[in-house]
């Protein structure tokens, strides 16, 4: 936990679906906390309902911060994320000395909990477009030739941090797991868990839930706006919805196919969870009051 003198940071850290939002705004408003979300799709404008944001009745609960902050055809890096966090986490701790970040992108929360320094390679359009054009299969297949650690992180549909790690690659002539070095953060951290034993399920449940509640129609006009080529719109969810759209996926297939791929992700975050933290995991009934004992415990 390191010097007690310095300011803190709570970080409630889980797979998808594991119940981070409602227990955040639980705690955010016990402690007069804002959440600062650690989710690598909520950055983006209109992306609501397919990663499962947290409400405008949420966020009038509690303020939240890190979630809108680009366009989805406008991604934003590691470095630039980072940036980001730490403006607002300097600010949290101005405001109460304590900051609370909430989510399930294990590389940000590395980044920012242990002091991940990403390489400082700006944006490349251009190279962009030319990796776009090559193809998903393709560009990975690259990685995995170029960075191997790398590739093994960054799953085969990812094409944002592939194309990412391609960039760097391009740019310097170095791998990025090779740039990628740890400056210890001028606070201490605090990781909470949360690994619930019925994460299938409510992965299940969220999925139907997540066509329910309008998935198609926010992913047409995603589409409508950005167009076809914008790789977020090919992650989990509105992937099978641009299926549906286009008439390759009913219904049924297009929200077993989302529960599929979302087990599949959830499995991989909770093998970085517990290969790169050590929260303390969260396991009673009594989420709520398990997660202060820890947070009295640190501040005393």
């Amino acid at each position: 936990m390191s010097d007690p003198t310095l300011p803190l940071v709570i970080a409630l850290l889980g797979p998808t679906a594991s119940g981070k939002t409602d227990l955040a705004i639980a705690l955010a408003e016990r402690l007069d906390l804002a959440v600062i979300s650690v989710d690598s799709r909520q950055l983006y404008t209109g992306m609501d309902i397919g990663t499962a944001k947290p409400t405008e009745a949420q966020r009038q609960q509690v303020p939240h911060h890190l979630l809108d902050l680009r366009r989805p055809d406008q991604p934003i890096n590691l470095q630039e994320f980072r940036a980001e966090a730490e403006a607002v986490i300097a600010a949290e701790h101005r405001r109460r000395g304590v900051a609370f970040l909430v989510g399930g992108s294990g590389l940000y929360l590395k980044a920012i909990n242990q002091g991940l320094v990403p390489p400082a390679v700006p944006p490349q359009p251009q190279l962009r477009a030319q990796l776009a054009a090559l193809g998903q299969s393709l560009c990975h297949q690259l990685l995995r030739a170029a960075d191997p650690a790398a590739a093994q992180r960054i799953a085969p549909a990812d094409a944002i941090r592939t194309q990412r790690a391609l960039e760097v690659i391009y740019a310097t002539g170095q791998s990025l797991t090779s740039q990628q070095g740890l400056v210890p953060p001028p606070w201490r951290v605090l990781e909470l868990g949360l690994n619930p034993a019925d994460l299938m399920a409510r992965i299940d449940r969220r999925s139907a839930l997540l066509y329910g509640g309008g998935l198609v129609a926010e992913t047409a006009a995603l589409l409508e706006c950005y167009g076809t080529d914008c790789p977020l719109l090919d992650t989990i969810g509105y992937g099978e919805a641009r299926a549906l759209l286009a008439g390759r996926l009913g219904e049924a297939e297009a929200t077993a196919l989302t529960a599929q791929r979302t087990r599949q992700f959830a499995k991989r975050q909770r093998t970085w969870f517990r290969r790169q933290h050590q929260p303390v995991w969260l396991t009673t009934p009594d989420l709520l009051n398990e997660a202060l004992r820890a947070i009295e415990t640190v501040l005393g």
